[in-house]
């Protein structure tokens, strides 16, 4: 089973012919990126933003558990294998995904 790193992004280039580990990852990049009720045809989609705008300490473990949820649910074919915070003192949190593809 092999770990990958995901960069995440808003500015996501899909690719829609993509297969394998790379439809994967695109798919756990596409999940990182949306929030529920973001998507016309499946508003319940991706990762709950109640946690946006709440104090920082709170939001990094209901973050880490939102999108663990959301990774079983949409994703199945990828564990999480490390979901860690950076900053957050300036109100800004990026976040370190690594993921494992189940082959």
């Amino acid at each position: 089973m092999a770990e990958y790193d995901v960069p995440l992004s808003t500015n996501l280039n899909i690719d829609f012919s993509a297969t394998g580990s790379a439809e994967i990852l695109q798919n756990v990049a596409m999940i990182f990126a949306s929030v529920a009720n973001s998507c016309p045809m499946n508003r319940e989609f991706a990762w709950d933003g109640s946690v946006l705008d709440r104090p920082i300490n709170l939001v990094q473990s209901i973050f880490a558990t939102t999108m663990l949820t959301a990774l079983k649910t949409y994703e199945p074919r990828a564990n999480l294998v490390k979901l860690k915070p950076f900053g957050g003192t300036d109100g800004v949190t990026t976040w370190t995904v690594r993921v494992r593809i189940n082959e």
